[in-house]
């Protein structure tokens, strides 16, 4: 996906976005399917922060597969970013050798998000004074950059209950420092699994 802007159209910023989104799923046999998703972006030119990488997240109560689970809404931005999700559902393999559990035919899925990015000092608002600040509330910024490394979160849980639901239990692992965020979790998702 490439999104461009340029003067000449009428838009004042003149930048070009890259963007590359790997799907693939494996199979493991008897231990089920893992779905695995490598994304990347870069930013090239001078943009405000609308203009960036603002992260997905989600401050809702149901597990969304392409969003980070425990992030809050624009929590994080970047110019440049990396990340890869791996979501493996083990299609019964522990469940199925207990004998209420097989009956109920749930199975278990396990997951881990990684998101690694950068602002560089173009489009850092604290290097340039006429870029847009970062959000912030009375007393706290609400806006980061992931300069300290990457944002992590995990989880497990339980898919194909009723058929129709996934609920899972998700743990944020870095940026536990930052206001009003959350460490845990417990999210469903409605799906057929059949």
């Amino acid at each position: 996906q490439i999104t461009c802007g340029s003067k000449l159209i009428g838009n004042d910023y003149d930048y070009l976005n890259l963007k590359l989104t790997v799907t693939k799923r494996f199979y493991l046999s008897v231990l089920g399917y893992t779905d695995v998703v490598a994304e990347g972006g870069k930013i090239i030119g001078k943009v405000p922060y609308p203009f960036l990488f603002i992260h997905r997240a989600n401050q809702t109560y149901s597990y969304q597969i392409n969003s980070y689970n425990l992030m809050n809404f624009l929590e994080f931005v970047s110019d440049q970013y990396a990340s890869i999700s791996i979501d493996h559902n083990f299609n019964g393999f522990f469940f199925n050798k207990i004998p209420l559990l097989k009956k109920l035919k749930w199975r278990e899925c396990v997951a881990a998000k990684v998101l690694y990015g950068g602002l560089t000092k173009r489009n850092n608002p604290g290097y340039h004074p006429d870029l847009f600040k970062f959000p912030r509330d009375e007393n706290n910024p609400l806006t980061f950059t992931l300069d300290e490394g990457p944002y992590v979160e995990v989880s497990a849980g339980v898919a194909n209950i009723l058929k129709l639901f996934r609920i899972e239990f998700v743990n944020r692992i870095t940026y536990l420092d930052r206001p009003n965020v959350a460490k845990f979790g417990i999210r469903a998702r409605f799906k057929f699994d059949f």
